[in-house]
C-alpha cells in the first residue's frame, strides 16, 4: 500500500469537540494562552459520525468553524479537523475537509483473520519470540509463540480493517496529507504491553503510518466526569505503553512522532498528574480527545446568564429526565447514572442560577457538585439540537458567559495540569 505524505502532528495535542460548532474561537484561545506561556499544543477539532448524525450537521461545519476561528485570532501554527471514530462505512462523508482520521476498529476486535494471516504474521515476527528488553518496561515481557498467536488471532482482523479505511482514504485523497490515528480503546480489555508491541507490528505491517494510537486502559473512562480506577495502576500502564512506542518506532519503522492517545480524556483530573509526570520523564508527547464537555460549558454559561438562558436548561433537563433511558442507551458502557441522585424536574425548575452551575461544573470539592445532572446533561444535546433557531438564538444571547467558561475549562482544568508549568496564569491576567 502507498502511504501519503504524513502530516506532523506535534509534541503535544488537544482533541476538543464541539456540538454545534459556536465555540471554535473560545476554545481556541485556551491554546493561544497556553502558547503565551510557552507551551506549543495542537488543537484537533473532533466530531464523530454519531454527533453529526443526532445534531443533523455535516462533517464540513467544523472545518469551517475552526478556519473560522483561526482567522479570528491570527493563529500561526498547526491545527486539525479530526473525522472522529470512523469506520468504512461511515469515513466518506468526512474524507474531503479532515486531515485527522480517528480510525475505529474496536468492533473487529477477536474477528477471526482469514486463513494463513496469523501464520505470516508470527513467521515475519519469529524475532518477537522470547524475553525482549524493553527500555522503560518494568517487568520486560516474555513472549512465546503461543501468546503471540493468541494477540494476532485477536487483533490482526482489526488491523486489517484499519488498513482498508487507511486505503479508502488514500484512494480519495491522493498525495493530500493526513494524520492518522488506530483506535483500540472501545473494547473490554486493557492491551498488555505485549499486545500493544504485537498491535504496532501488524500497523506497520499493513503500511499504516499511525501518528497516535488509542489503546484501552483499566479502570473507567465515563464522558465528562472524573477518571475511576486505581491512578497508581494507570500510570504503570501509560509508563509502559509509552516504552513500547519508543521501541516499536525503532523497531518496525513507525512514524518518529508516535505518540499515546487518551480517549474521553476530559476531566480525567486524577490521572492527569500521572501522564504529566511521564512525560517529563521520557520526553513523549500525548493527544488527549476530550468529549462534548465543551457541550456542558454552554449550559452553565447559559445557566449564568440567567433568564432566557436558565429557562433553556431547565427545559434541556425536563426532557433529559424524561428521556434519559433512550439517550443514554448509546453511551452506556461510558456513563454511570444513578437515577436516585437525580432531582425531579420539578426540583431543578426550581433552583437558581447559582444551584444549577454548582450542579453540573466539574467542581468535586464542591459539595452542590452532581455528577449524575453532569452526566445526563452530557448525553442531553441532542435536545438542544431539537430547539433549532430558538437554541442558536439564546446561545448567542448569552455569548459572554459561555466562552469564558468554554475557555477557561480547556486552559485551567485540561492544558495547565497535564503541559503547564505548576503556577497558573490567571485568565483575568
Amino acid at each position: 500500500m502507498k502511504n501519503a505524505r504524513a502530516m506532523t502532528l506535534g509534541r503535544y495535542s488537544l482533541g476538543v469537540g464541539d456540538r454545534f460548532a459556536h465555540e471554535a474561537e473560545a476554545q481556541l484561545q485556551a491554546f493561544a494562552l497556553a502558547a503565551e506561556r510557552g507551551v506549543s499544543v495542537v488543537p484537533v477539532w473532533n466530531k464523530s459520525n454519531r454527533e453529526h448524525e443526532a445534531v443533523g450537521s455535516e462533517p464540513a461545519s467544523v472545518r469551517t468553524a475552526a478556519d473560522r476561528a483561526v482567522r479570528a485570532l491570527g493563529w500561526q501554527s498547526s491545527y486539525f479537523v479530526d473525522a472522529d471514530h470512523v469506520t468504512l462505512e461511515t469515513v466518506e462523508r468526512f474524507i474531503a475537509t479532515s486531515d485527522f482520521f480517528t480510525l475505529d476498529v474496536a468492533g473487529a476486535i477477536g474477528k477471526p483473520p482469514e486463513a494463513g494471516i496469523v501464520e505470516g504474521f508470527l513467521d515475519r515476527h519469529a524475532d518477537l519470540i522470547g524475553r525482549l528488553e524493553i527500555p522503560g518496561v518494568a517487568e520486560p515481557p516474555a513472549i512465546t509463540r503461543d501468546v503471540a498467536e493468541r494477540t494476532a488471532a485477536k487483533y490482526l482482523h482489526a488491523v486489517g480493517e484499519a488498513a482498508r479505511i487507511y486505503g479508502r482514504i488514500l484512494d480519495v485523497r491522493g498525495e493530500a496529507a493526513f494524520v492518522t490515528e488506530v483506535s483500540m480503546d472501545e473494547t473490554d480489555t486493557p492491551q498488555t504491553p505485549t499486545e500493544l508491541l504485537l498491535i504496532l507490528a501488524a500497523i506497520a505491517d499493513a503500511g499504516i503510518p499511525a501518528q497516535t494510537i488509542a489503546p484501552r486502559f483499566s479502570g473507567r473512562f465515563n464522558k465528562g466526569i472524573d477518571y475511576v480506577g486505581d491512578v497508581a495502576r494507570f500510570e504503570r500502564e501509560f509508563a509502559d505503553d509509552v516504552a513500547v512506542l519508543g521501541y516499536a518506532v525503532k523497531a518496525f519503522g513507525l512514524p518518529e512522532g508516535l505518540k499515546l492517545s487518551v480517549h474521553s480524556g476530559s476531566d480525567k483530573f486524577s490521572i492527569f498528574p500521572a501522564i504529566r509526570r511521564t512525560l517529563r520523564a521520557t520526553g513523549a508527547g500525548v493527544h488527549v480527545k476530550t468529549s462534548g464537555t465543551t457541550w456542558l460549558e454552554e449550559v452553565i454559561g447559559l445557566a449564568e446568564a440567567g433568564e432566557d438562558g436558565l429557562e433553556l436548561v431547565r427545559g434541556v433537563y425536563q426532557a433529559a429526565f424524561e428521556r434519559r433511558e433512550e439517550l443514554s442507551a448509546p453511551y452506556a458502557s461510558v456513563i454511570d447514572i444513578d437515577p436516585a441522585r437525580l432531582p425531579l424536574p420539578a426540583e431543578f425548575r426550581a433552583w437558581s442560577s447559582g444551584q444549577v452551575v454548582a450542579a453540573v461544573r466539574h467542581d468535586q470539592a464542591n459539595p452542590a457538585y452532581n455528577l449524575n445532572v453532569r452526566q445526563l446533561l452530557h448525553v442531553s444535546y441532542k435536545i438542544a439540537a431539537a430547539m433549532g433557531e430558538r437554541f442558536a438564538r439564546v446561545l448567542e444571547s448569552c455569548r459572554g458567559p459561555i466562552a469564558r467558561n468554554v475557555t477557561e475549562n480547556i486552559y485551567e482544568r485540561h492544558l495547565v495540569p497535564l503541559f503547564l508549568a505548576d503556577t497558573r496564569m490567571s485568565l483575568s491576567t
